[in-house]
């Protein structure tokens, strides 16, 4: 039997949705989920925080600005500032099958 308190893994996938972590919580998550995505070899992350009135959005895109592993970002303009679009350094693993 699983210890239902202990860690969990998450897997890493293109895409993470922010909307049921508290806005204090964004910076750290944003941090670890793109070292996660840089080292399962992702060029390209895109962090879903939605519209509403954009503090989301800035924390997400001021996480993303000081953070090494990324080398440009954009909002997807498909989601109308809804989302933002992480570019990040080659040089991650490859996925393990």
């Amino acid at each position: 039997m699983k210890d239902a308190d202990g860690p969990h893994e998450v897997p890493i996938g293109r895409e993470l949705d922010l909307h049921t972590f508290h806005p204090r919580d964004i910076p750290s998550l944003v941090e670890e989920y793109v070292i996660a995505a840089h080292g399962a070899g992702l060029r390209e992350v895109r962090l879903i925080h939605g519209r509403g009135k954009g503090i989301q959005r800035g924390i997400v895109q001021a996480a993303l600005e000081r953070h090494p592993l990324v080398v440009s970002f954009y909002d997807a303009p498909e989601t109308h500032l809804g989302a933002t679009v992480a570019v990040l350094k080659e040089g991650g693993l490859a996925l393990r099958s």
